[in-house]
């Protein structure tokens, strides 16, 4: 298989993972019927445009609402108010928007109907400080996270407690109208209560929970957050008014779209899992290793295949240079292959976002280490300067796609062909 060809097969099964998680497709068999009364829509998510999209064209009856998603992911509404807002680290846009999002909710009664869209990006988008918090608390506080390598469920932990929507509030504000929650997941064990902070589910994490995630990755707690957090008003709701929810697009289905692409081009396709977290770097090094096995013709399967997976690394950041979590993991897949003939590698966020950068990803080439070396870049200093972005950036090898409008998490396949078992020079 050339370099080109395996690119385009490598693209062809991420393409396949993001148009299974479209919203036009996924969303329709799941709206449920009209109200006696009104029918008010919300939601945040880097998906939640689209969403909104959908169920207007999809919707007989009238309709209203409000949606917030992150800046360059919105679509055209014509009765759905779309908000474009900041991400991962809220900002005053949202803010707004999410109180106009809570007046929406104020005086409806039994006969209405919530229906409230979620995806991943939620959590910074929906933005509403807990009393006696300011969004520059909340700001500071996710930003230090972002770069200590905690989860994601970590970090949605603290976000619900400091929060005046998530973790279940959002439904207690719509109380008595009947809520729908229709969510994409982009979470690992596609858990409702953390994706995009589970603002309409009951949520299980303690006030003492989030505390104890600060002080484990020694974050500066502001004196308002922590007399908040010490204040039993801060835990969030146990329980919440009866609602319906639907998870429309998972990662697994991203992945089985994938496997389906592989096999159509005649690669044996293995799903290691859509749950994978942990350190990009040690994600990196494990699967270097199995393919490295299966190059050597000791693994369960043989060329040519690809290796899938998906889930949400976490990235420590110590160095200055430009990362993104699917940018580290390629580099450090490089650095772990050492350039291995017939391996091909592609890592990419299903948003299309790569952490705050401009690209979705990147593309991993056998010969990646020695057009680097012969650029004056030696991957390993790249690694760690936190710069993937740069590395791939400097190769013409970024992966761009711009926004997707969904988001069902990370995407990664490592193709293996026949020739991978010949070392490259």
């Amino acid at each position: 298989m050339t370099d080109m060809e395996a690119q385009e097969a490598l693209k062809a099964m991420f393409q396949a993972a993001v148009a299974a998680a479209s919203s036009e497709l996924c969303l329709p068999p799941h709206l449920p019927a009209p109200p006696k009364g009104r029918t008010i829509v919300v939601g945040a998510g880097k998906a939640a445009a689209a969403m909104a999209a959908a169920v207007e064209a999809h919707w007989e009856g009238p309709l209203e609402g409000l949606v917030i998603t992150r800046y360059g992911h919105g679509a055209p509404c014509e009765r759905i108010t779309v908000v474009e807002a900041g991400h991962p680290v809220a900002d005053a846009t949202g803010l707004a928007a999410t109180d106009a999002m809570i007046a929406l909710l104020k005086g409806l009664t039994a006969d209405d109907l919530v229906l409230c869209l979620l995806s991943g990006g939620g959590s910074a988008l929906l933005t509403a400080p807990a009393p006696g918090l300011t969004l520059a608390d909340k700001q500071a506080i996710t930003r230090e996270l972002l770069r200590s390598g905690a989860a994601i469920d970590e970090i949605n932990c603290v976000r619900k407690h400091l929060s005046a929507v998530k973790g279940g509030r959002l439904a207690l504000l719509a109380a008595p109208a009947r809520v729908v929650t229709l969510a994409i997941s982009d979470v690992p064990g596609d858990d409702i209560s953390t994706i995009a902070s589970g603002p309409t589910v009951p949520d299980p994490t303690t006030r003492q929970a989030a505390l104890a995630i600060l002080e484990r990755w020694r974050i500066a707690i502001p004196g308002p957050v922590r007399a908040w957090l010490d204040d039993p008003r801060s835990e969030t709701p146990k329980t919440v008014p009866d609602a319906k929810v639907a998870l429309i697009a998972r990662p697994s289905d991203a992945l089985d779209a994938a496997a389906r692409a592989a096999s159509e081009r005649g690669l044996t396709p293995a799903i290691l899992g859509d749950a994978i977290e942990g350190e990009a770097r040690s994600v990196a090094a494990d699967h270097a290793r199995l393919a490295l096995e299966i190059a050597a013709g000791r693994g369960e399967i043989a060329p040519p295949c690809v290796l899938l997976s998906g889930g949400e690394t976490t990235v420590t950041v110590t160095g200055g240079g430009r990362g993104g979590r699917n940018a580290e993991y390629l580099l450090a897949l490089a650095v772990a292959l050492d350039g291995r003939a017939g391996i091909h590698a592609l890592a990419a966020d299903t948003d299309g976002i790569d952490g705050s950068e401009d690209n979705a990803g990147a593309i991993l080439l056998p010969d990646s280490l020695a057009r680097l070396s012969a650029l004056g870049l030696n991957a390993a200093e790249r690694l760690a300067d936190n710069d993937g972005y740069g590395a791939f950036a400097a190769l013409g090898d970024l992966l761009v796609t711009g926004p997707t409008r969904t988001n069902v998490n990370d995407f990664r396949a490592i193709l293996i062909d026949a020739s991978s078992s010949r070392t490259s020079t």
